[in-house]
């Protein structure tokens, strides 16, 4: 049954990740959490389980909504190569953070951050794009910053790294695009730390490698990376404002199940 809920979360959020760049990561830490809890899983590791876990899947997730939005030429990958100097620093510093915070401190501070993207999302807010993209510096200091908020809420980015694009004047398609492939770098260093920084845990479950829990990360993977290729084309072909809406009553309502 747990297998069955995992494949339906890959699903969910392989279209989130193509359509909005937003990695699915979102949606994935709370089932993750709510399934860890059902099965019994110790309280003080369960929630950096489902951070470590949800980074792995965003690793197969990104792969298949980057070669969609590749082939649509909208990667500005010029942009994506000095953001990843400075995520693949940040993502390190991120999990080394969200180790050191406890299991129910972490998450309500992902709780909050649920509720600001539902916020967000629910009122359309998108930066004005009002100045130009920064040199190598710039986008290495903000890929930091993304790289180490992204490690502790177990997400791709997107949250992130799209509303920076906007308003560093990347049109929205592109700025989604390049989102989705800065979301690899995210997931792969933020996953590799995660695994190296639990790895001798005594209290984690079968089958775990470090913060990361294999059959979730099996099931999620099977379907996401078929999905975030059909979410790549609805971000190309739909408006998604409708989705948004119903998105950001979704993460409302984990926001405020994880502060209660």
């Amino acid at each position: 049954m747990e297998f069955l809920l995992y494949l339906a979360l890959g699903a969910c959020a392989g279209v989130l990740a193509g359509l909005f760049g937003v990695g699915g990561g979102i949606i994935i830490v709370p089932v993750l959490v709510f399934s860890f809890t059902l099965q019994g899983f110790d309280a003080s590791i369960l929630t950096h389980l489902a951070v470590g876990t949800s980074l792995a899947t965003i690793i197969f997730t990104s792969v298949n909504a980057v070669r969609e939005h590749h082939r649509r030429g909208a990667v500005r990958w010029p942009i994506f190569a000095w953001m990843t100097v400075g995520i693949l620093i940040g993502a390190g510093f991120g999990a080394l953070t969200a180790e050191a915070i406890s299991g129910p401190h972490l998450q309500k501070i992902i709780g909050v951050f649920a509720l600001i993207i539902a916020v967000q999302l629910a009122l359309d807010f998108k930066p004005k794009a009002s100045r130009t993209v920064p040199g190598k510096v710039g986008l290495t200091i903000a890929g930091s910053f993304i790289g180490w908020a992204s490690a502790i809420f177990g997400i791709g980015g997107g949250s992130l790294t799209v509303p920076f694009l906007t308003w560093r004047s990347v049109p929205m398609q592109q700025a989604v695009a390049t989102s989705s492939a800065c979301g690899l770098p995210i997931a792969l260093a933020s996953a590799l730390s995660f695994m190296i920084l639990g790895w001798h845990d005594p209290l984690l479950p079968a089958h775990s490698l470090g913060f990361i829990y294999l059959p979730a990360l099996l099931g999620i993977a099977l379907t996401s990376m078929v999905f975030a290729r059909f979410g790549a084309r609805l971000a190309h072909n739909l408006s998604p404002r409708l989705l948004k809406r119903l998105f950001a009553a979704l993460l409302f309502c984990v926001g405020v199940n994880f502060l209660l």
